[in-house]
């Protein structure tokens, strides 16, 4: 069964500030692309780690299929990046993913935007895995800021 969650299809479920670091910027004064996805995974990683989701080769545990990023405009050091995770559609074994980026001096301009589609795995088999109920509530609890 798949469904789709929050009014515009997505659940804000996590933050995360993450300072832009000076090797972080390439030859043309701008943060390189590929540290966009850093950035995208470091957000992710961060918010396993909140719900408590550690990968367990021996088991079962979430798995990035794909990843994609739109870059709007230049993030530039120094400045702080606010990575903000939402989840949109649930499937019966993946999650769609989707972040925004903004500087958090600026909160309300988007400097870049992407996805990420995670899959339940089970390690050993190498196959996907039926997402864990308690795994697809998790996913959908709304983030609480403070």
């Amino acid at each position: 069964m798949v469904g789709s969650a929050g009014g515009h299809g997505r659940i804000l479920v996590f933050e995360l500030e993450i300072p832009i670091r000076w090797g972080d910027m390439d030859a043309m004064g701008h943060v390189n692309n590929t540290v966009y996805f850093r950035y995208m995974e470091q957000a992710r990683i961060s918010w396993f780690d909140h719900l408590g989701l550690q990968p367990d080769p021996a088991g079962q545990g979430p798995v990035i299929v794909n990843a994609a990023c739109t870059f709007v405009r230049q993030l530039e050091y120094p400045g702080t990046v606010l990575v903000r995770h939402h989840v949109g559609e649930i499937g019966r074994s993946s999650v769609m993913t989707h972040v925004d980026m903004m500087r958090s001096d600026d909160p309300d301009q988007v400097y870049a935007h992407g996805s990420a589609k995670v899959v339940w795995v089970d390690f050993p088999r190498q196959k996907s895995a039926p997402l864990p109920d308690a795994v697809r509530e998790m996913a959908q609890r709304p983030w609480r800021r403070g």
